[in-house]
């Protein structure tokens, strides 16, 4: 399963909606995940894979990780991903 995939059904679990209800362009807004789900779906990728997150759920915006949209998600953990090697 690819990362992307991987992330989607994440992100579908935490909507409790189908993966085939989540796009790339779907904001957390629109998946209704709320701050505390957001958190809870940061701790799910950084156990699935074997990373650490750059998110403050203190203050989202000076985090680098970007959550502005489920492809947003995607690229960032793709990057993280690479990065871990």
């Amino acid at each position: 399963m690819s990362v992307k995939d991987q992330v989607i059904t994440i992100l579908a679990e935490q909507a409790l909606l189908d993966v085939s209800d989540v796009t790339l362009e779907s904001t957390l807004d629109d998946l209704s995940i709320d701050s505390m789900g957001v958190v809870e779906t940061i701790f799910v990728i950084e156990e699935t894979f074997d990373v650490a997150v750059p998110f403050n759920a203190n203050d989202p915006s000076a985090s680098s990780f970007d959550i502005s949209s489920v492809a947003a998600i995607v690229a960032a953990v793709e990057g993280l991903v690479a990065e871990k090697g």
